[in-house]
């Protein structure tokens, strides 16, 4: 072990003491889950089911949800195998409690200390571990390797400034990579600063490519649909701070305003936005507080989860968030998923920062998604997609047809994770 995770794995043995004390802090504060913060030290929420299990730990909502088809395939060719999902927000473990399968177990990921992990570990017994992205704990890693735990990085990210901390510590960061199995980054360019790391990376994988059309309810979507009438639809879908008093005020220079809803990437959020938009005039509705739109209502504040598939539905136009931070003075975010509303077939505005997402190049060049590089560009291409409903439908079957090209390499990733998987019927 180098000297740098020596002296990490030191550190975090002598703090654990005060584990519980910073968890219930951040509980208070609304970022843990207080009926759950024991899963945080290591301590299981519920019992191991017999047999076999695939641990599949991912971060935040993005990743978590990338993991839904993997379990899906899982199930399908390996239904006797037991899956358990790790993940360490809020946000995701309620995202997740709806819309993982049925029998899956969530937990909330063990904070990384010898002792959480050893903790969970000794509990959940995994046969083997699947991590989405970038996520480099290095007890949770090294630990799991030492119990002879094949670990795969999948989707696997690191930006540039990412690798230019690692390479300040290359030993560890080359233990940490070796204790993979098998790593499929995202891209050609994660691929090349992992390689610079001295990891080995196989085929590439990108689980945020791979999914179908976002569920929805059909009864809600009649009841929403009815209230709003034949106002046109704007959805501002996945927005950050900021965003959404900005992206409503240049489109109030439309007249007449078109109905307005805002799906906030976190909820929690909602009173903010509130405030936002009474600043701008305007009359809101929130979901929340099962508040249904009237004829005077014109925002709708989303405030929910999991039912974006719902809203982008109503949608005439999509202007996607997270990419506006360089336009309006904020820090970067990258972007969010911009195949969710080409699936169906929406056609979409986005910000300048996608940095996050490799395929918006090639969903621009087939014409089926707009970056807009000022927010003064925002209400004229709104204006003009409202006015022109054949254009707006041309560009939407566009980037339907962009969607269903990209390729996340899923069977890529099941070809790796197949040898690793413990033999059927197997137990352990």
């Amino acid at each position: 072990m180098s000297l740098v995770l020596g002296t990490y794995r030191l550190l975090t043995r002598g703090l654990e003491p005060l584990a519980p004390r910073l968890l219930a802090y951040r509980a208070r504060k609304g970022k843990e889950d207080p009926a759950r913060v024991d899963e945080r030290l290591g301590q299981a929420g519920v019992g191991r089911p017999p047999g076999s299990l695939v641990w599949m730990h991912a971060i935040s909502v993005g990743e978590s949800l990338s993991l839904l088809p993997v379990i899906g395939l899982l199930a399908e060719r390996r239904p006797d195998l037991s899956v358990l999902v790790t993940t360490g927000t809020i946000t995701s473990a309620r995202m997740m409690a709806q819309r993982l399968p049925e029998g899956v177990i969530h937990q909330y990921a063990p904070v990384d200390t010898p002792g959480a992990v050893s903790g969970f570990l000794d509990h959940w017994r995994p046969s083997v571990g699947l991590f989405v992205e970038s996520e480099l704990w290095p007890n949770l890693i090294l630990e799991a390797q030492a119990r002879g735990i094949p670990l795969m990085l999948a989707s696997a990210r690191i930006t540039e400034h990412s690798a230019e901390g690692w390479k300040k510590r290359p030993a560890a960061a080359r233990t940490l990579l070796d204790a993979f199995a098998c790593i499929l980054p995202q891209d050609d360019a994660s691929a090349g600063r992992i390689a610079d790391l001295g990891g080995r990376t196989d085929g590439r994988v990108n689980l945020k490519l791979v999914g179908a059309p976002l569920p929805f309810d059909r009864k809600e979507f009649d009841r929403l649909s009815g209230a709003i009438g034949d106002r046109p639809v704007v959805v501002l879908a996945s927005t950050h701070e900021g965003e959404e008093a900005a992206l409503v005020q240049r489109l109030q220079a439309l007249d007449p305003l078109p109905f307005l809803i805002v799906v906030p990437r976190h909820p929690e959020r909602s009173g903010t936005i509130q405030a936002d938009m009474a600043a701008l005039g305007l009359s809101v509705a929130v979901r929340s507080r099962d508040e249904m739109p009237g004829a005077d209502t014109q925002v709708y504040l989303a405030d929910t989860l999991n039912e974006m598939g719902l809203f982008l539905r109503l949608a005439e136009v999509v202007v996607l968030g997270g990419a506006f931070g360089p336009l309006i003075g904020q820090g970067p975010v990258g972007g969010h998923n911009p195949l969710e509303p080409a699936r169906l077939a929406r056609p979409t505005l986005t910000g300048s920062d996608m940095s996050n997402w490799s395929i918006a190049g090639a969903m621009v060049e087939a014409g089926g998604l707009e970056i807009l590089t000022d927010l003064s560009q925002l209400a004229p291409r709104v204006a003009a997609l409202l006015s022109d409903p054949d254009q707006a439908r041309q560009i939407g079957r566009q980037a339907e047809q962009a969607a269903a090209s990209a390729d996340g390499g899923l069977e890529i990733l099941w070809q790796a994770m197949a040898p690793r998987l413990p033999p059927a019927g197997g137990r352990r």
